[in-house]
């Protein structure tokens, strides 16, 4: 029984390791797309905006696409210990939204 259920949990480890990385892949292809058209700013551009508003150590960066706009989500731990979240106007820059936890 112990046998088939570590089975299982491999199984399903695998197919979560394997669907996170396609889903990665996708979503690098349509940032390579978005650049390629000059519709998105580089995330350099973005995390730099971001730093002037929490200095400290990006944690995670999402590209995300809400209510046909197109938007970074950056979460970054800053130099006040707290964990910061940024949603960031891919296009333009400007700071959407941002909440600290």
């Amino acid at each position: 029984m112990k046998r088939m259920l570590l089975h299982a949990i491999a199984a399903v480890s695998v197919m979560l390791v394997i669907t996170g990385t396609a889903m990665a892949d996708d979503d690098m292809e349509r940032v390579r797309e978005l650049r390629g058209t000059e519709s998105i700013l580089p995330l350099s551009d973005i995390l730099t905006t971001a730093a002037k508003q929490y200095p400290g150590k990006v944690l995670e960066v999402e590209l995300e696409e809400e209510h046909g706009q197109i938007i970074y989500e950056v979460k970054l731990l800053g130099r006040d210990h707290k964990v910061h979240h940024l949603e960031i106007d891919a296009r333009s820059g400007r700071i959407l939204r941002k909440g600290d936890h």
